[in-house]
């Protein structure tokens, strides 16, 4: 194991003190569980399969401002106003 020091705020810690002694855990062993779920909760993809996946998608769902690259400025005034410019 590797040692390392954190700084808890002192509601933290009494919590955490609270939480252990109810689970019959020390303070150190419920920070690594926690620690651990974070780690497999957070399910990270690398930059290439979230670009891959971003380019996926292009084309799939059909536009219904074909026009818009062109009156992009009367889309917008409709956008912020509600009004049909």
């Amino acid at each position: 194991m590797v040692r390392t020091q954190i700084q808890l705020t002192e509601e933290q810690m009494a919590l955490l003190k609270k939480v252990a002694a109810e689970q019959t855990l020390s303070v150190a062993e419920l920070i690594r569980r926690a620690v651990d779920a974070l780690l497999r909760s957070s399910n990270r993809i690398n930059d290439e399969t979230q670009q891959r996946r971003a380019l996926s998608i292009i084309g799939q769902f059909p536009d219904p401002a074909a026009d818009l690259s062109i009156n992009h400025d009367q889309y917008l005034v409709q956008a912020f106003t509600g009004e049909t410019p």
